[in-house]
């Protein structure tokens, strides 16, 4: 039987926002097996998709060539029997494996000088790119130079086996509750995050309003030290940063009543597991990378120097997100949990 291969970017965010070129492409070929190439530390939020067949975790090293190790691993690929492949990533290195594993049809953006590597080339308008659950859905169907952004963008789908949750709730002896999630993190830079010290009266307000709240706070270890921060001052909050690894993460955010978050990989695996968002945006763009769901809601003052795409702020003020209070996030959040 003849199987696709889809080959994952390396970022959380953007592997969630794929799902809908799973979707799209088990709509054009109902009978073929989707496999996904991911990092391992990607590979979690393929398996929480229903159109993945299996996942085939990565053995490169981030930012070296390893040519000699690529050719091996594509003889592997190669007689696992593949029609097509699907090269998320824009550099030249992935999409040299469908090419050496000898992948007939090779479908990709522009990306690194990848000419012949890909031979389905599609184009982005770097003046006007595409938002990216658009970006990823459109490599499903023809190139087209213009793709008009559509009224409604997809939205990506993931579930997690309610024994999973059981697990990961037994395993870090969590006490029975509403559930409230929160991702004060952010692997992009420090700008991207809500200050510490509004999440903690964000949870104060909370666990007033709810006595039986349980505040997760989740990220990976090197969000430790920021959750340490809000545990310092809500000592009853769960720091888990570190301490989950992201299918756990996942798990315990399919439990979630509400997630609260920057904009993270969290932030969209929230939306895709279909729980309440309130999501937090300052230096980047909501227009670009929202959380795709009807049930999340944004918060944005796109003051006049946002969103600036910067890892810190250039201003050393961070405005677009100190300017955000705690009660503008209760707001929204309220109804969320009076609903769980």
């Amino acid at each position: 039987m003849l199987r696709t291969l889809v080959i994952s970017p390396n970022w959380i965010g953007d592997a969630v926002m794929a799902q809908p070129l799973l979707r799209r492409l088990r709509e054009l070929h109902p009978d073929r097996p989707i496999d996904v190439l991911a990092p391992t530390w990607v590979a979690p939020v393929w398996r929480a998709m229903r159109e993945v067949d299996s996942v085939i975790e990565s053995p490169f090293k981030h930012g070296s060539l390893q040519w000699a190790e690529r050719r091996a691993f594509a003889k592997i690929l190669k007689a696992r029997g593949y029609a097509d492949s699907y090269v998320l990533p824009n550099t030249l290195k992935f999409a040299l494996i469908p090419w050496l594993a000898g992948i007939k049809r090779r479908v990709g953006y522009k990306g690194e000088m990848r000419y012949g590597l890909v031979n389905v080339m599609h184009h982005d308008d770097k003046a006007a790119p595409r938002p990216m659950a658009q970006f990823y859905a459109a490599l499903a169907d023809k190139p087209v130079r213009q793709l008009p952004r559509p009224d409604k963008l997809p939205e990506p789908e993931m579930t997690v086996a309610p024994e999973l949750a059981d697990a990961a709730i037994a395993r870090l002896g969590l006490p029975a509750g509403t559930y409230v999630a929160f991702a004060p993190g952010a692997e992009f830079g420090p700008a991207k995050r809500w200050p510490a010290p509004y999440f903690a009266e964000l949870a104060q307000t909370i666990v007033a309003n709810r006595p039986d709240a349980q505040i997760l706070l989740l990220g990976s270890p090197k969000d430790r030290a920021v959750c340490d921060e809000i545990t310092a001052l809500v000592p009853g909050a769960h720091n888990l940063a570190g301490s989950t690894k992201l299918g756990e993460a996942i798990a315990l955010i399919s439990r979630a009543a509400v997630v609260v978050t920057n904009d993270s990989g969290l932030m969209h695996i929230g939306a895709a597991l279909h729980r309440p968002v309130v999501a937090i945006y300052g230096p980047t763009d909501p227009r670009h990378t929202p959380p795709l769901s009807r049930l999340a809601k944004m918060l944005w003052l796109h003051i006049e120097c946002s969103p600036c795409q910067q890892r810190e702020c250039p201003l050393g003020h961070q405005n677009c997100m100190k300017q955000i209070l705690p009660s503008d996030v209760w707001q929204p959040l309220q109804p969320m949990l009076a609903a769980a």
